[in-house]
């Protein structure tokens, strides 16, 4: 089911790994307000078990950037996988890390030195407001975010809801609003912003991973996301928008 929706929207399988394992499951249990509390359903499941061995040897050479997060640096043998992967790919991709931290499953000794390596390798970090106050709990946001910035990303992106997004990079910082909606549920949200920024960064021939840009850019950029994060937040699901339903696109 999951693979036909895939190729039903278009996205590529070639580099997917298909096992005998059902599927890893996350249920979403919503509250009033929109936000969503998960359980995981992990044991035996297809997920933790992408080994080293099923990484292809060589990416193709129109793959420009890499995205990973959330349980992806948590569950074994993942999380050692993708953490080769990164450590192999990032001097010629862009990296873009999503830690999306799940304190319930990150009680694994290793998982904050990976988390910490794998962010000195990544040229993008895109950290909700909850993930800064994990990472850095003695500072306020804003410093958070730059001590983040000082640990090797070209590019640090902070999510805040209702409230937008804040970008910091080398040459200051960047704040937008998020456009006001009727909130159904915020499954995807974060998903679908990280999204939407490397389809802002692929449109604009900005997949490097020396990236840089300029405050009109980086502004450009996080207006995008969050209008597709928006959107995604007035539908039941992870239900990303199309294009055409981008009037601001």
């Amino acid at each position: 089911m999951l693979a036909d929706q895939l190729a039903a929207d278009g996205a590529s399988l070639a580099l997917a790994t298909f096992g005998p394992e059902p599927t890893t499951i996350a249920v979403a249990n919503i509250g009033k307000d929109g936000l969503a509390e998960y359980e995981f359903f992990i044991q035996g499941t297809s997920a933790p078990n992408l080994t080293p061995q099923r990484l292809p040897a060589e990416l193709p050479v129109e793959v420009k950037a890499l995205h990973l997060g959330t349980l992806g640096l948590v569950l074994e043998p993942m999380a050692l996988s993708l953490a080769e992967l990164v450590r192999r790919e990032h001097g010629r991709r862009l990296i873009m890390l999503d830690p999306n931290i799940r304190p319930v499953l990150a009680t694994d000794p290793q998982y904050r030195p990976r988390l910490d390596s794998l962010i000195s390798e990544s040229t993008i970090v895109k950290a909700s407001d909850a993930d800064l106050a994990w990472l850095f709990p003695s500072l306020p946001l804003r410093e958070a975010a730059r001590a983040l910035l000082a640990c090797g990303p070209r590019l640090v992106v902070v999510t805040l809801g209702a409230e937008g997004a804040v970008g910091v990079n080398g040459d200051g910082e960047v704040k937008v609003a998020a456009p006001v909606v009727q909130v159904v549920d915020t499954i995807g949200a974060g998903d679908a912003f990280g999204a939407a920024l490397l389809a802002w960064l692929s449109d604009h021939d900005r997949l490097d991973r020396d990236l840089h840009l300029e405050r009109d850019e980086l502004h450009a950029a996080l207006e995008f996301a969050c209008l597709v994060a928006s959107i995604t937040c007035t539908r039941a699901g992870a239900n990303p928008p199309w294009r055409s339903e981008l009037v601001r696109a």
